[in-house]
């Protein structure tokens, strides 16, 4: 019978090898069991309502539903699920979008195992635990001015605010790209700079934002 005292972890990662990597390690130690892969964000969070475990071991890229939109879906259908998220990503437009989902740590792929291992028992029990380089960031921008004091334009190029003020506007990638005779990579590109700029999780937020702030009345 399996012990109930176990700690249950779903990982979600669209790499085969990283998933066994992690599951072979986290299978070893006496206090923690893995109950379910996922290759995608749609997986993850369907594990997450059947499964509700403990903690989620999340990637940010995944085909598909990406972490973030998925870390907000698991906190919907499992409010009790920890999430932790396990990337190589380290910018701001990846961070902050996490952690506002509703991730309570965020590791880099280059953590130590001892280490992942001690954040789930970490997260468990409702611990945060940030890779270093992440803390650095985080503790920056808790240093800077509060967003509600300052103009966050200010950090956006004329570019930027000129694609943020379509986004506000309802216009698609596709439509601001033709209007700007530039490429939609190019306008992925200044969506993604712009949401870490802004702390954003995504384009509904950037235009909410951009309407609360006057940005569509000053253009």
């Amino acid at each position: 019978m399996e012990n109930p005292e176990k700690i249950s972890v779903v990982i979600a990662d669209d790499h085969e090898m990283v998933r066994a990597g992690v599951k072979s390690y986290l299978e070893v130690q006496e206090d923690i069991t893995v109950v379910g892969e996922a290759e995608n964000g749609e997986q993850v969070v369907e594990l997450a309502a059947e499964m509700v475990p403990q903690v989620v071991l999340l990637d940010l890229k995944m085909p598909g539903m990406d972490g973030i939109e998925a870390a907000r879906r698991i906190k919907k259908v499992s409010p009790r699920t920890q999430i932790i998220v396990l990337t190589s990503y380290h910018e701001d437009q990846h961070i902050f979008p996490a952690l506002k989902a509703g991730a309570v740590s965020y590791l880099l792929k280059d953590v130590k195992a001892a280490d992942l291992a001690k954040a789930i028992r970490g997260a468990a029990k409702g611990e945060a635990v940030l890779h270093p380089r992440v803390a650095e960031r985080v503790i920056r921008e808790f240093r800077s001015d509060s967003p509600n004091t300052r103009n966050l334009f200010t950090d956006l190029s004329e570019r930027e605010l000129e694609i943020l003020s379509q986004i506000a506007r309802g216009h698609t990638n596709s439509m601001i790209a033709e209007e700007l005779f530039i490429s939609v990579g190019t306008v992925k590109g200044h969506v993604s700079n712009i949401l870490g700029k802004l702390q954003l999780a995504d384009r509904t937020q950037a235009a909410v934002y951009a309407w609360e702030q006057g940005l569509i009345g000053d253009l």
